[in-house]
């Protein structure tokens, strides 16, 4: 007999979504969006590899009037070339656009614009210097992030901030050497690094930086140390226990049950092991727990 299809279990709050989306960098994000937003910065979001929706969720939360969100994701999709299929086979075997889409939609009314295809295709589909904030987490192979760096180069305005992903993984070298040579050959100027992420511009980084440090410093759950490489100021934000920032829960969010109006987990131990008992042995135990005439209740089982 077929299994029977398993109800998917719809996200209550943000951290019910799978993927690799930890507290700094949840906490990072909403920062340089807020900061663009104070300053009035315009433009597009844009995503490249959505897995199931972690971070777009939060992306999506920053998309103002007039704005568009994009993501784009092979999801399941048969990828350009062999080994960035055989990537995909590997490691997102189970992603869908549908489960994407769930997500999504458990905090938000609408679907961003999704591209359903290689992130080689988004400079086809987003407009030249259109978007202020564009996030890389699509293939780790490095021609594929080669691409994808100067894709984000084209598309952002000129004060634009572009978050490369899995930059210093030991299982992601590709990402690592296209992240450096964009540094170091390409214009990319670094803002900060966290544990997984590195942020960039290839705008002036100086007026962030400042203003990054200045918030960071001052907070008890992160730690920040500044270094000098090959002229470029890099700032390192390390996390010690950071929660991640409030966050809106889902339309599906239901509030726990408190532990006071739980069974006892003794009764329905005792309850369930009366159930399996055989038939005989369980009713001379629920006769004995029956109350005596003029006795008191005994647990006792009686003599055969």
């Amino acid at each position: 007999m077929a299994n029977a299809q398993q109800t998917p279990v719809l996200p209550g709050e943000l951290g019910d979504v799978p993927g690799w989306f930890p507290p700094l960098d949840q906490t990072l994000f909403t920062w340089f969006l807020h900061r663009q937003e104070a300053l009035g910065l315009r433009g597009d979001l844009l995503e490249l590899g959505a897995y199931l929706g972690k971070s777009a969720i939060l992306l999506g939360r920053h998309l103002r009037p007039d704005e568009t969100f994009t993501v784009c994701d092979l999801f399941e999709n048969d990828a350009p070339d062999g080994p960035n299929q055989a990537e995909a086979s590997k490691s997102y075997a189970s992603l869908t656009r549908q489960a994407f889409e769930r997500n999504y939609l458990s905090f938000h009314d609408t679907l961003p614009r999704v591209v359903q295809g290689p992130s080689s295709v988004i400079t086809a589909e987003v407009g030249t210097g259109t978007c202020r904030f564009v996030h890389i987490d699509a293939s780790h192979l490095y021609e594929h992030v080669y691409d994808d760096i100067g894709a984000a180069r084209d598309l952002l305005v000129p004060d634009g901030i572009v978050v490369l992903d899995d930059f210093r993984s030991e299982h992601t070298p590709g990402v690592s050497v296209a992240a450096w040579e964009a540094v170091l050959n390409r214009g990319l100027r670094p803002v900060c690094l966290s544990t997984q992420k590195l942020y960039g511009t290839w705008g002036e980084p100086a007026a962030v930086q400042e203003e990054l440090l200045a918030e960071f410093r001052a907070r008890e759950d992160c730690g920040v140390s500044v270094q000098e490489a090959a002229g470029h100021r890099l700032v390192r934000v390390r996390s010690h226990g950071m929660r991640p920032p409030e966050f809106p829960r889902s339309r599906h969010y239901a509030e726990p049950v408190p532990a006071s109006a739980r069974p006892p987990l003794r009764s329905r131990s005792r309850r369930l092991a009366v159930e399996l008992l055989p038939p005989i042995v369980t009713r001379a135990v629920r006769r004995a727990r029956q109350p005596r005439p003029g006795g008191p209740r005994t647990r006792s089982f009686p003599r055969p």
